[in-house]
């Protein structure tokens, strides 16, 4: 237990420092976009591939891919219901902002800290399909809801295709159900950078981390973030349960389930001419949650 609690203060010091060397001017603003392009686009692919090398993929596990698309589905169908009574502007908003998974950037450096390779395969899989919601899916679904334009799947595959990290994920994911193994050379480099992945993914948290949502808007951030944690509960005691996989397996997927909303949200969000501000706020608070309840899942469980 101390151990895990030294390991999570050292990510939340982390984060901290990001915000406050932003608060002092050290970084600005603009550089939170200059350390998301090296998270998503080098050491989250450098991360994959060297926990993904030497490892088989038993078919079976595409069923947590589906897992994930599953549980996107499941938040957008709720953000949309519970805004069935308000107009299409609220519907797209809830659509939009309570479903997604920040992995990447997020829960991938827990658990590649706390739980090991069958752990990080385990997610990046789970990545996979939460990438088809919060990469595009659950955009191309709330544009059409409001009227900007027609859903269209072509627009999603073509945000797909431009992640590196999605493409790393999906590759490594394919050469190991296929039994084929990278070059040496390759996963020693990518063992070195992607052991920065951790750390430059929670500064990368600290720096963006901002609050500017209304303070009349806080009941819509309680209840939308009610709503999102109290399904990640359910969700977590039922692949606790029931799900028919290793301990370390079924431990990433709680974790998992209780990641931070997918932090392209308020991007999307602004490209829709929503509330940007409530956005943010309920993407900056969800993180705030996560770190106490993924905290306290490792605690008990480890």
């Amino acid at each position: 237990m101390f151990d895990v609690l030294v390991r999570a203060g050292c990510f939340i010091s982390i984060i901290i420092a990001g915000y406050l060397l932003r608060k002092f001017g050290f970084f600005k603003e603009g550089d939170f976009s200059v350390l998301s392009r090296i998270v998503l686009k080098i050491t989250l692919p450098a991360a994959f591939i060297s926990n993904f090398a030497g490892k088989e993929i038993d078919p079976s596990m595409l069923f947590v891919a589906l897992l994930a698309f599953g549980m996107g589905v499941l938040y957008m169908i709720i953000g949309y219901l519970i805004n069935i009574r308000k107009g299409k502007e609220e519907q797209a908003f809830g659509l939009l902002n309570l479903p997604g998974y920040n992995i990447g950037n997020f829960t991938l450096p827990f658990v590649q800290s706390f739980v090991g390779p069958i752990g990080v395969i385990t997610t990046s899989i789970f990545d996979v399909g939460n990438a088809f919601v919060c990469l595009g899916g659950a955009f191309g679904v709330a544009s059409s809801l409001k009227g900007e334009g027609k859903f269209s799947f072509k627009r999603i595959l073509k945000a797909l295709s431009r992640s590196v990290a999605f493409l790393t994920c999906v590759t490594m994911v394919t050469l190991g159900l296929l039994k084929i193994s990278i070059p040496s050379p390759i996963v020693s480099l990518a063992e070195i950078v992607g052991g920065a992945n951790a750390f430059l993914a929670m500064l990368m948290i600290g720096v963006g981390f901002k609050l500017s949502g209304d303070k009349s808007q806080i009941g819509t951030i309680v209840k939308m973030l009610s709503i999102r944690y109290g399904i990640a509960f359910v969700f977590a005691g039922l692949v606790y349960y029931f799900l028919p996989m290793e301990f370390e397996a079924k431990l990433a997927i709680m974790i998992l389930a209780f990641s931070p909303i997918g932090s392209a949200v308020p991007g999307f969000t602004e490209e829709l001419k929503g509330d940007v501000g409530l956005s943010s706020a309920i993407n900056s608070i969800s993180i705030i949650c996560s770190i106490v309840f993924i905290v306290s899942i490792l605690m008990i469980m480890l």
